[in-house]
């Protein structure tokens, strides 16, 4: 058993609180490599930005999960070294499918795990969130639970439909699993293919494709049931077109790819959303840097000379994520 705070981590229960509090939304960045947390590490400590590293199922598979626990261990230091004297770093699972792989993580010293049962029946999604949260609770790690379902493909997790979630569901299934955070659907989709593009309406001005809204309604009508409850959202990758563009000019294929548009991200982020995850969006920025290379140096074959780059970029992402969409820059304890 390893207990989260001796790796210096903390869990969601605070920083939530004061981002309902204060009008802004924590980010949740998903890493499988170093580059990646590099990357959330800098950006963070350069904003002076509370931030979760997502770990997935698949994540786990790629990486190992030992090896990203003393990632983010390292994390922790990593920060440190570059001037942040406390800071503010959940080491959390994203879509956790079981209660032996949440348990598994709690035993590993993640300070923060996500149940996803919204595939089950309600009552079944009930019961396996309430063992995962007395579980966890044991150990101070705080449980993030979902009711709707995201469409869309990412890692292990996918679904052809959405299905919204149901305000008048939110208060039974908290009050009876106990679960510290809810993942709502409110239209965010996994991937960056989010919206099929009949879905969409063409930008006279632009040509691009764009999205249907997200359904604020839902949103609103959750809050109106709970309170100041800290509520999540997944698949909120905006699919940055630039690095669209850059990823098919260099001889990839990326079509139809949309997102969500940021103007939404940051009304919901000035709302009781409080954590909005992100994964796409760098996993674009990191492929664009890197066919970038590949194209203009044909003969480089130094890992360095090409993950630099990706680096680099995601970091430029991060930090516009955290300034200009969710405004969590600045937002460390005092």
């Amino acid at each position: 058993m390893v207990s989260y705070k001796d790796l210096g981590l903390v869990n969601t229960r605070d920083m939530f609180a004061r981002a309902i509090k204060g009008g802004y939304a924590i980010p949740a960045f998903n890493f499988n490599n170093m580059e990646q947390m590099q990357a959330i590490i800098q950006a963070a400590v350069e904003t002076k930005s509370p931030v979760i590293l997502q770990v997935s199922k698949g994540a786990r598979n790629y990486a190992n999960q030992t090896l990203l626990r003393y990632m983010a261990e390292g994390a922790v230091q990593y920060a440190k070294e570059l001037g942040c004297e406390h800071p503010e770093i959940v080491l959390h699972l994203d879509h956790g499918d079981s209660y032996e792989l949440c348990k598994s993580c709690v035993d590993l010293g993640f300070s923060s795990v996500m149940i996803d049962g919204s595939h089950l029946p309600y009552d079944e999604n009930v019961e396996l969130t309430r063992r995962v949260v007395e579980y966890a609770h044991q150990y101070d790690v705080t449980v993030e639970g979902e009711l709707g379902v995201l469409a869309g493909v990412e890692d292990e997790v996918q679904a052809e439909h959405h299905t919204y979630t149901r305000p008048e569901e939110v208060v039974d299934f908290t009050s009876k699993t106990g679960c510290d955070s809810l993942a709502i659907s409110i239209g965010t989709s996994h991937g960056a293919y989010k919206f099929k593009p009949e879905q969409c309406h063409v930008d006279p001005a632009t040509g691009r494709l764009v999205p249907p809204p997200l359904a604020f309604d839902v949103l609103d009508g959750v809050m109106r049931e709970l309170p100041g409850f800290p509520i999540v959202l997944h698949g909120s990758s905006s699919v940055p077109q630039e690095y669209v563009d850059t990823i098919n000019q260099y001889g990839g294929k990326l079509e139809a790819a949309i997102g969500i548009p940021e103007d939404e991200l940051r009304k919901a982020a000035k709302s009781a959303v409080c954590k909005i995850n992100i994964d796409s969006d760098s996993r674009l920025a990191m492929t664009a840097a890197i066919r970038k290379v590949f194209v203009e140096k044909p003969a480089e074959f130094d890992p360095r000379k090409y993950l630099g780059p990706a680096r680099d970029e995601m970091k430029r992402l991060y930090m516009h994520k955290i300034v200009n969409v969710l405004g969590s820059n600045d937002k460390l304890a005092e």
